[in-house]
C-alpha cells in the first residue's frame, strides 16, 4: 500500500511517501516559505522521482491539527484535493501524536510541545517502550507553567519535541536531537496507516469526512469576543 504523507501545522513544511511502513521518500523544507507556495511543488517531485501519480496513492494522511490555524487548513485541503477525484481513503492523525511517533526509540514519556503564543502550547503526553508509543492524555492547549505541574512526578524520563521545544526544554534534563524536533511527514503517514489498518470500519476514512483540529479559537475571534466584553 502506497501512504502519502502531509504535516503543515507548523513553519516545517513535510511530505513523505511510505510504501506499507517503508518509508521510500521523505521531502521537509524549513524555509520560512508559505506552504501553499511549497507543499504542492514538493508532492510533484516525489511523485515524480518514484515514477507515481496521484491515482496510484492508496491512502492519503495529513496532520489535522492542533498548529497554526492556516497550516491545519492547507495541509487538509490539500489531502482533500488529491484524494476526492479517486475516492481515496483520508485519514486525520494528531500533529502531536506524529510528534511523539519522532521519538519512538526513547523509553520513558514523550511530551510533544508546539508553540501556541503566549507562553502556551499544544501538547499530550505519550509513553514509549522503545517501539511502540501509547497515550497517556488528550491533546490540549495549556501554559507552560500548568505543564511544569503535570509533568513534576512523573518517575520516567521526559523527552520533549515541537516547535515549542525551546520553552519547554528546561522542564526536563534530557536532551532531544534537534532534527527530531520537527514536524516529520513520514511519522505521520506510518501513523495514518497504522490507523487505517486497524479500523474495523474503513469506509468512514473519506475526504468529505476529513476535518481540521482546533483546540482554541482563532485569535482574531478570541480578539474580537474580548472587545465586545470590554464594550459590554
Amino acid at each position: 500500500m502506497l501512504t502519502l504523507g502531509l504535516d503543515t501545522t507548523a513553519g516545517t513544511a513535510s511530505a513523505a511517501i511510505l510504501a506499507d511502513e517503508k518509508l521510500l521518500c521523505e521531502y521537509t523544507l524549513n524555509s520560512g516559505n508559505t506552504h501553499s507556495q511549497t507543499l504542492l511543488p514538493m508532492i510533484e517531485n516525489m511523485l515524480g522521482l518514484l515514477g507515481k501519480k496521484p491515482s496510484d496513492i492508496d491512502l492519503y494522511v495529513c496532520a489535522a491539527g492542533p498548529g497554526s490555524f492556516t497550516g491545519v487548513r492547507i495541509g487538509a485541503a490539500t489531502v482533500k484535493g488529491l484524494a476526492e477525484p479517486f475516492g481515496t481513503p483520508c485519514v486525520p492523525v494528531s500533529a502531536l501524536e506524529a510528534l511523539a511517533q519522532n521519538l519512538v526509540g526513547y523509553e520513558g514519556i514523550l511530551c510533544p510541545a508546539m508553540n501556541a503564543r503566549r507562553q502556551q502550547v499544544y501538547t499530550a503526553m505519550f509513553e514509549s517502550n522503545g517501539i511502540g508509543i501509547s497515550r497517556i492524555c488528550e491533546d490540549q492547549a495549556m501554559a507552560v507553567e500548568e505543564l511544569a505541574v503535570h509533568l513534576q512526578d512523573m518517575k520516567k524520563p521526559v523527552y520533549f519535541t515541537g516547535d515549542g521545544y525551546d520553552l519547554v526544554s528546561g522542564l526536563t534534563e534530557r536532551v532531544t536531537p534537534e532534527r527530531l524536533r520537527y514536524q516529520s511527514a513520514a511519522s505521520v503517514a506510518l501513523c495514518g496507516y497504522q490507523t487505517y489498518m486497524n479500523a474495523d470500519d474503513k469506509t468512514s476514512y473519506t475526504a468529505q469526512a476529513l476535518l481540521p483540529t482546533y483546540l482554541r479559537k482563532p485569535q482574531a475571534q478570541r480578539e474580537r469576543e474580548a472587545r465586545m466584553q470590554c464594550e459590554n
